[in-house]
């Protein structure tokens, strides 16, 4: 038998465990809703500067948007946690 074969036959019955692959998970589930939040927030202002009396009612609907984004972001640390 080979070297290689082996090398292999030895890795393979190695257990094998990554540890610290929730927290790049995370980081990984954390990109989307960062870009969500900053879409929202660009999307808000563009409207209060085109209609400034609705400032408002956007800046209410922006803070939603928001919160509801931000949720996506706590789901994704507790699925890292719960996986």
């Amino acid at each position: 038998m080979s070297v290689a074969l082996q090398a292999v036959e030895v890795l393979a019955q190695e257990e094998t465990t990554f540890s610290g692959l929730g927290a790049v998970g995370y980081g990984l589930a954390a990109i989307g809703p960062g870009i969500g939040v900053g879409i929202v927030v660009g999307k808000a202002i563009e409207g209060m500067v085109r209609q400034p009396e609705m400032a408002g009612q956007v800046r209410t609907t922006m803070f939603l948007g928001i919160a509801f984004t931000e949720a996506l972001a706590l789901i994704g640390l507790v699925a890292g946690f719960i996986f």
